[in-house]
């Protein structure tokens, strides 16, 4: 109990007409009592008020319990709790009678609509952003970010519960170890992420794909998942289809010989330009021995360079003369597999750009 027990007006007294007098002395009662924090802030609390004199026994005082339920006539409604039921009751013990005491239970509930939007929503809510980690694709920047945000989040809202629950260590409240869970699974994103972007940043330059990986995400994976390989038009493929057609060996799985028909296709570009560059009229040369070649990177750009007496050069493309030089199948598929590997070193450029 708390208050000031001393009595400053004795007459504060009500005498009844059949001899009985009732007396009313001021206080306020405190009593600590055992909380219950396993279902905050969804929680009943039981508190209990024992009233008995502790220098008078039973033969010299009988307290009378006059009501079984406690008066809330004087009762001020509370914003954060709300009584439920005030039971009272006459307790004497059985090892000493003399000893009595009134006993008085007060069953309360906390009132959650202020902790349920200013704690549990948002805590539901800033959750639910862990799910979108997975949504967002490996080349975006904000995949880790997110994650971070969400896990300093869910941090300070516990920081919050641990301040508002009083501190004790008989039980967890429930969203305590809803943060906890929460916390723990977007850790594990966070890990998971991390792998991602690891697997996602890997180039055929720098890393070998294992054959289990083959097997797993390439055959087994996608029947599992009804899965088909998309049908494009990509360059890689049209090369595999014009190979095909030229070679129907390839399809069996044989080895055909084949020739050095690019060195002998070149060479015979070489004499053929050579041939037109001396039969073109107004065309000064050098008639030495030594004559160079230079070729262009593009498709058909073949331009022999041949050195003047004065030390200049002169080009002339082939494209110009008149005896136009015959590609065959062979130099055409080396020129379309030089393209395919310039536009795919260009998209990963793009791609680290």
């Amino acid at each position: 109990a708390d208050g000031t027990y001393e009595v400053t007006v004795f007459t504060n007294a009500i005498v009844l007409f059949n001899g009985s007098i009732a007396w009313l002395p001021p206080a306020i009662y405190k009593s600590a009592c055992k909380i219950e924090v396993k279902h905050f802030p969804f929680d009943q609390q039981n508190c209990t008020l024992k009233f008995r004199s502790w220098t008078y026994d039973h033969t010299e005082i009988d307290l009378v319990l006059k009501s079984d339920v406690a008066s809330m006539d004087d009762f001020t409604p509370s914003g954060e709790w709300d009584i439920l039921a005030l039971p009272g009751r006459r307790t004497v013990s059985a090892l000493d009678p003399t000893y009595v005491d009134l006993t008085y239970d007060f069953i309360i509930k906390r009132k959650p609509l202020f902790y349920t939007i200013n704690l549990i929503i948002p805590c539901v809510l800033i959750t639910s952003l862990a799910i979108l980690v997975f949504y967002l694709p490996s080349d975006c920047g904000e995949k880790m970010t997110l994650c971070i945000s969400v896990l300093l989040a869910l941090t300070v809202f516990l920081l919050l519960i641990s301040k508002i629950v009083p501190p004790t260590s008989l039980d967890v409240p429930l969203i305590g170890k809803y943060l906890m869970f929460t916390m723990v699974l977007v850790t594990f994103s966070i890990i998971t992420s991390v792998c991602v972007l690891n697997v996602h940043h890997r180039s055929p330059s720098t890393h070998s794909m294992p054959d289990w990986v083959k097997l797993v995400f390439l055959v087994k994976l996608p029947a599992l998942l009804f899965m088909q390989r998309p049908r494009g038009n990509s360059a890689r493929q049209r090369l595999r289809q014009k190979r095909r057609q030229r070679d129907p060996g390839s399809l069996l799985g044989l080895a055909a010989p084949r020739k050095s028909a690019i060195s002998s296709s070149a060479s015979a570009l070489l004499a053929a330009s050579s041939a037109s560059a001396l039969s073109s009229p107004g065309h000064f040369y050098n008639k030495g021995p030594q004559i160079e070649f230079n070729y262009g990177s593009r498709k058909g750009d073949l331009r022999p360079t041949e050195f003047l007496p004065n030390g200049h050069n002169s080009t002339q493309d082939l494209r110009g003369s008149r005896v136009a030089p015959v590609w065959g199948s062979e130099v055409q598929e080396a020129v379309d597999g030089v393209r395919y590997v310039a536009d795919h070193m260009m998209g990963n450029d793009d791609d680290q750009s």
